[in-house]
């Protein structure tokens, strides 16, 4: 669990530069910002109060609470996560790493016009009003969707749909760059070098997000579980690679690096929620399905005229949907796939969509009412690296 958690913090450096090799040079410091500044700004709300949200005591299912899991003050290091078999504090750092890199998610949508100070107090606001009852739902034992079974296996709702429908709300809440026009390759990727090395470590770190989630079940299952978790994140993010490369060269006569890349992503998003509950055959299916949709759903927001910038809802949104209902057809395990397991992993959709909507306007408008969200004309057009952190990537001039 330990290593695990270790792994799923390394994804955030990748999706860094996996985000800031597409963004252009004058705001590329300021994109990995985005993703480093999470794992501050989370890292400290979840051990002061967002556990005991997410997991603390349920509140009638909604929400959780417990005095003593503020600061983590009554978990002792010896003391058991529930029949798990270990130690409750590995299950909170776990944990709050899915906590750090759903709001990081999101920046991918806003990079390049958001203004830092309205991003920080919106990854606050955002993690601890829709990430943390989402959690709870879903993932805690007397939450209303878990007991209701919906699965969920790593975070295909919690995290991928959240965030992904949360980024093409706020990119559409703060409008489009202001050289974005739709159609036109206006905006080009800077480093595709750093994207691809980013999409490496999110591949590698995508291990622990997905095989630790099995948490050390008793007894015999928890090998198994983490193994097939392990089988089917590799082989879903092979088959959505090559599907998406594919389409890509059928259709506009080249394989691009860029493409490879978001394939990678779009198959391991697609396999989260499933990965422990269905077969590495039935990942081949999840991850060439989600290659193709997710390439069309990247390729039709410029027909859609919103400004995505680094494709986080078509990426991260249609994937976490199309995984999380072909789990529901697909399961073998902890239930048979059924109609009945379809409806209600529709349901959990539904309610992620729904609460990503809502909480996403909810909050956007409480840091507006604060700090203005977009960078002014002038910021924007000389660029955020130097306007916000009087910083540059280079000093040297190597191409747009």
């Amino acid at each position: 669990m330990l290593s695990s958690a270790a792994l799923v913090l390394l994804m955030v450096p990748g999706l860094a530069l996996f985000y800031g090799g597409m963004v252009r040079r004058k705001n590329v410091l300021t994109t990995i910002m985005h993703s480093f500044v999470c794992m501050a700004v989370v890292g400290v709300q979840w051990v002061l109060f967002g556990y005991a949200l997410a997991f603390g005591t349920s509140q009638g299912g909604w929400i959780g609470w417990d005095w003593s899991l503020v600061g983590l003050r009554g978990i002792t290091m010896d003391k058991a996560f529930l029949d798990k078999g270990i130690p409750e504090l590995a299950f909170v750092m776990f944990q709050g790493k899915f906590a750090i890199i759903t709001p990081a998610l999101i920046s991918g949508a806003i990079a390049e016009r958001v203004r830092f100070p309205a991003f920080l107090l919106f990854t606050l606001l955002w993690t601890t009003l829709v990430y943390c009852p989402l959690a709870h739902w879903v993932w805690s034992p007397d939450g209303w969707l878990c007991k209701l079974g919906v699965l969920d296996f790593a975070g295909g709702t919690v995290v991928h749909i959240s965030a992904g429908v949360s980024a093409l709300v706020l990119a559409m809440r703060i409008g489009p760059r202001r050289d974005y026009v739709p159609g036109q390759a206006s905006v080009m990727p800077h480093n595709l070098p750093f994207t691809l090395l980013g999409a490496g470590l999110l591949w590698f770190g995508w291990f622990g997000f997905n095989a630790g989630s099995a948490v050390g079940l008793p007894g015999p299952v928890a090998g198994p579980a983490a193994a097939l978790a392990f089988t089917t994140t590799q082989t879903a993010a092979a088959a959505a690679a090559l599907a998406w490369l594919l389409y890509e060269w059928l259709r506009h006569g080249r394989p691009t690096s860029l493409g490879l890349a978001s394939g990678i992503i779009a198959g391991l998003v697609a396999i989260t929620p499933a990965a422990g509950f269905v077969t590495p055959l039935s990942a081949l299916g999840i991850g060439a399905l989600s290659g193709v949709v997710c390439c069309i759903a990247v390729q039709w927001k410029s027909r859609l005229r919103y400004d995505d910038s680094l494709d986080a809802f078509g990426v991260h949104g249609v994937g976490g949907m199309i995984g999380a209902v072909l789990t529901g057809a697909l399961c073998f395990m902890p239930v048979e796939a059924s109609a009945a397991q379809v409806g209600k992993q529709l349901l959990g959709v539904g309610v992620g969509v729904g609460t990503a909507i809502v909480g996403t306007l909810a909050v956007s408008a409480l840091v507006h009412a604060c700090t203005p969200l977009r960078a002014s004309d002038e910021e924007e057009r000389d660029g955020l690296d130097i306007t916000t952190h009087g910083e540059r990537a280079y000093h040297a001039a190597i191409g747009h």
